[in-house]
């Protein structure tokens, strides 16, 4: 008798978070999550790659050559307006790009991937256990933000929206966040 395996895919990529005999709830995508936690207000616009502004797709040409863009969003939020870009790399990996508008010019502000927590680094994991939240994530989104840190958002099971817990690594120190990252 053949037994049905069921895995969990998180984010822009293939993510193996676990497998089970159960069907998995959904599952949101990195844009996905930011959407659902968007605070009122923001305004949120769908767009293809054709959509984009010559500026963005240079920009992201140029953070990721060769990368496929595959979906986009423009946000408006507190007076900023940012462009969240999806894709793929030139190997087949997944990405996502956040861009934030300044005048005419586009900045990347942060270039995210899913990763296994596993694959988190050591010092990420013993700041996670040694925080007051006790979080086994279900979701780790790994964000390279342009000041040269790193963000590590995770995400406890049935909780999509927003992260359970993220910690920063800036100069090769974790440090367990307790406000939201902006970006």
């Amino acid at each position: 008798m053949k037994t049905k395996m069921w895995c969990i895919a998180a984010g822009a990529g293939l993510v193996l978070a676990g497998c089970t005999n159960e069907k998995p709830a959904e599952v949101a995508s990195a844009s996905e999550v930011a959407e659902m936690s968007a605070p009122a207000g923001d305004i949120i616009t769908d767009m293809t790659a054709a959509d984009l502004p010559p500026g963005v797709t240079a920009t992201v040409l140029k953070a990721i050559p060769g990368m496929t863009i595959s979906a986009a969003k423009r946000k408006e939020r507190d007076g900023r307006v940012y462009y969240d870009v999806e894709g793929k790399r030139p190997d087949g990996s997944d990405v996502e790009l956040d861009l934030l508008q300044d005048g005419a010019a586009f900045k990347v502000v942060e270039i995210q991937r899913d990763i296994a927590w596993a694959d988190a680094p050591a010092d990420v994991r013993a700041a996670a256990k040694a925080s007051a939240k006790t979080v086994t994530p279900v979701r780790v989104i790994e964000s390279k933000e342009s000041d040269g840190s790193v963000i590590y958002e995770l995400f406890a099971d049935g909780k999509p929206a927003k992260p359970s817990l993220e910690i920063r690594v800036k100069d090769g120190k974790p440090e367990v966040l307790t406000e939201e990252w902006p970006h």
